[in-house]
């Protein structure tokens, strides 16, 4: 039996990022406990838990990504499983949250099915949800339970700072990523620009103007996530254009439906910075413009945290070397 501080405490991992699992439980000094998922023949999911979680603390670790609701259907069902259990709580470590984009309606007669996630989550029996970087703060107010927004600034930051990069400028890739543009800028001690685009539809987007000044400067793109990469491409070939001696971008989930990698690969972009929300795939992980950085750390003091009813906001900030 597992304890963390005299409290019992179970860590699960599902299918849809095993490896971060394990980072996780290796940093709060656990194992992972055994949960075996299975498919019948028509592809239903049945979950069996292999050991008692009674009156214990549970987190499950499950990004909701490609395949979205395959995953979303193996952590409802598991929720369901520890709920029947008796577990004490339930916490949900979903470090992607899958149908983020859907969070308001753009146009007549759509869901809003970041809403409809939340109140399955919800219903499923979730006590508390922890994400990181999701795509729109308000869908925190879609839930009647805490919900902890992690923020991989830190990390992403600290990576920035030790490359020593000099005329830093940090570019938002729209109005919308300003806010989190700036973030990055005032830890990096640099100024902002921020590129003006129009998005006729979903995945296509045209660049319109840019905002600030890039020419003979290191251009650092900050986004939450990169899709086809399309609007990620648009704005390296405009930065470059304008001038900027280098192109990086970081974001928070790698997403890169086809033809990401492809685009990404070709463009002049001298590095693609991201986290592990979401798993490369070995072949992306094991090409040269690609860094994947690892956000266990946060996840798992956050963990520690939560157990030991410690706040968990100090975690989202970061001192530069010069503040330490």
């Amino acid at each position: 039996m597992a304890t963390i501080h005299g409290k019992k405490v179970k860590l699960f991992s599902l299918n849809s990022n095993k490896q971060l699992a394990e980072e996780i439980a290796d940093y709060v000094g656990i194992e992972l406990s055994c949960c075996e998922v299975k498919r019948f023949a028509d592809g239903e999911v049945q979950i069996n838990i292999d050991e008692s979680v009674r009156g214990h603390a549970v987190f499950i670790i499950q990004s909701t990504h490609k395949p979205v609701n395959e995953n979303y259907m193996e952590l409802f069902i598991m929720m369901d499983a520890l709920k029947r259990a008796s577990a004490q709580s339930i916490n949900v470590i979903m470090p992607y949250y899958g149908y983020s984009r859907q969070d308001r309606k753009a146009a007549a007669r759509q869901p809003i099915s970041a809403k409809l996630m939340a109140d399955l989550l919800q219903m499923a029996g979730a006590d508390r949800v922890l994400c990181m970087d999701l795509h729109a703060d308000q869908i925190q107010g879609f839930f009647n339970i805490p919900i902890d927004n992690f923020r991989a600034l830190p990390i992403l930051a600290e990576y920035f700072d030790n490359k020593n990069l000099e005329d830093i400028v940090v570019v938002s890739p729209d109005h919308g990523g300003t806010t989190r543009a700036r973030r990055l800028a005032e830890a990096l001690n640099a100024p902002i620009a921020i590129i003006d685009k129009r998005r006729p539809r979903p995945n296509v987007a045209q660049v319109m103007n840019l905002i600030g000044e890039v020419e003979g400067k290191n251009a650092i793109i900050i986004d939450d996530m990169v899709d086809t990469a399309g609007t990620l491409v648009a704005a390296v070939n405009v930065l470059k254009q304008k001038g900027a001696k280098g192109v990086y971008c970081c974001c928070t989930h790698p997403i890169l439906s086809d033809p990401a990698v492809e685009r990404i690969t070709n463009s002049p972009l001298n590095e693609f910075v991201t986290t592990n929300t979401i798993l490369l795939d070995e072949e992306v992980r094991h090409n040269d413009k690609f860094v994947q950085l690892s956000i266990a750390k946060i996840f798992g003091q956050g963990i520690l945290n939560i157990i030991d009813d410690k706040a968990v906001s100090d975690l989202f900030d970061y001192r530069g070397k010069n503040d330490k």
